[in-house]
């Protein structure tokens, strides 16, 4: 059944950056060859770090200016000078812009268990450092860990990667346009949410329907997907980059309205090509 068609593809060189829009991309088993292939490294606390800790993270922008295997992304900082990620002085330009003592890292072998280690938590008691992490207020329910793969409890991510829990995002226009009726006093932005594929719904759409898609098979262009599933969104989704105010606000509609869930995360499950304009289909499994 086809449930859309591929509106926008999107890819974010270094992890928690702006990234950038593509036309077409290469979908393999470990997604979009570039994405999430760079990230910062805490040199204080230790760990991998993205702007659930370091914010300002999100105010700088990575691209590539090649094919991703050629070359280091390039980084635009805040004040819009351009750095390589791979340049001498890099590290120490990005942490002035982030305001901490940082280093720049491209993927390490899954191996280099040491690497994708947890870091020091910023508070010793674990609830209150997951509500810091995934914005929640008192009171408010924090997502379901045991959906995410058991890596990500020890690992600031499954070791070899750079990606919170799986390699694609999903994220429908349908569910863009439910938030924005929610939350009329937000700006609701692609951005915020940072998929890799945005499906424009067929007729339509209405309400979060990707969420129904956990457990489905999804053909996207001529990759195929496995949904796994839905995406709890942490306190990235609050933070002003670009043009976009800071919104704290809207994690409460998020958290209300739709279970605290934007988007499905998925495995690939059959490398393909995909371009702007392909169909998106759910596949009997």
């Amino acid at each position: 059944m086809i449930v859309g068609r591929v509106a926008q593809i999107w890819r974010h060189p270094v992890k928690s950056m702006e990234g950038e829009r593509l036309a077409r991309t290469e979908v393999g088993v470990r997604g979009l060859p570039g994405d999430r292939a760079w990230a910062v490294r805490d040199e204080v606390r230790g760990g991998i770090r993205g702007a659930k800790k370091l914010p300002g993270l999100m105010r700088c922008r990575a691209r590539y200016a090649g094919e991703p295997a050629a070359s280091a992304p390039e980084i635009e900082l805040p004040d819009g000078t351009c750095v390589r990620a791979d340049a001498p002085d890099a590290a120490a330009r990005v942490g002035a812009a982030v305001e901490a003592k940082v280093s720049l890292w491209p993927l390490l072998p899954e191996t280099a268990l040491d690497h994708y280690r947890r870091g020091a938590p910023d508070h010793e008691d674990v609830l209150t450092e997951l509500r810091a992490i995934f914005g929640r207020e008192e009171g408010e329910p924090l997502p379901d860990l045991s959906l995410f793969p058991p890596d990500v409890i020890q690992y600031e991510s499954p070791p070899g990667t750079y990606f919170d829990a799986y390699p694609i995002l999903l994220l429908t226009d349908a569910t863009l346009r439910r938030l924005a009726q929610l939350a009329p006093a937000s700006r609701i932005d692609v951005r915020r949410f940072r998929p890799n594929f945005l499906v424009e719904t067929a007729g339509g759409g209405d309400g979060f329907p990707e969420l129904g898609w956990r457990g489905r098979r999804v053909r996207v262009g001529g990759a195929l997907l496995d949904a796994v599933a839905p995406c709890p969104r942490c306190v990235m989704i609050t933070h002003g980059f670009a043009d976009l105010p800071r919104d704290p606000a809207l994690m409460r509609v998020v958290v209300r309205e739709a279970d605290q869930n934007v988007g499905v995360y998925a495995n690939v499950t059959a490398p393909g090509a995909v371009q702007v304009g392909d169909p998106v289909e759910l596949v009997d499994a």
